[in-house]
């Protein structure tokens, strides 16, 4: 009766051995690729830069779509983590900002909180994704 779960556990180990795909050698970057071989996608592109306006008379003479609140921020969990950093938070709300195709930020505010759920200490900024037309 001890056999059978020793002859079950060496029949599973096994059957998983049979996945095991033969080992292939991965061909040098120097050789162009073939026609057998598929072509390489090109990576991601980045998003477009956000330009980050602080100061809304900088938009008057500009024509501009206002799409919508972005925020970003950044978390330090406990005292003894890296502190919460504005810049990281502003760069979350530009990237936020990239996302819904805007191509500027008019910043509202940034500060640092304490006491919000789940963080020592949080630095929040919030602002205005914006579509700036050129002219």
């Amino acid at each position: 009766m001890r056999a059978l779960p020793l002859c079950l556990l060496a029949l599973s180990l096994t059957g998983c051995s049979l996945l095991h795909k033969p080992y292939q050698p991965i061909s040098s970057p120097t050789t162009q690729p073939t026609q057998s071989e598929p072509a390489r996608s090109k990576p991601a592109p980045r998003p477009a830069p956000v330009k980050l306006y602080t100061n809304a008379a900088d938009l008057v003479s500009k024509p501009f779509r206002d799409l919508g609140e972005v925020s970003g921020e950044s978390c330090q969990s406990t005292a003894q983590d890296s502190p919460a950093n504005l810049n990281t938070a502003r760069k979350r709300m530009q990237i936020r900002a990239s996302s819904m195709k805007a191509n500027a930020v008019l910043l509202h505010k940034c500060e640092i909180v304490t006491g919000a759920p789940g963080c020592y200490r949080q630095a929040v900024c919030q602002g205005s994704a914006l579509k700036v037309s050129d002219q």
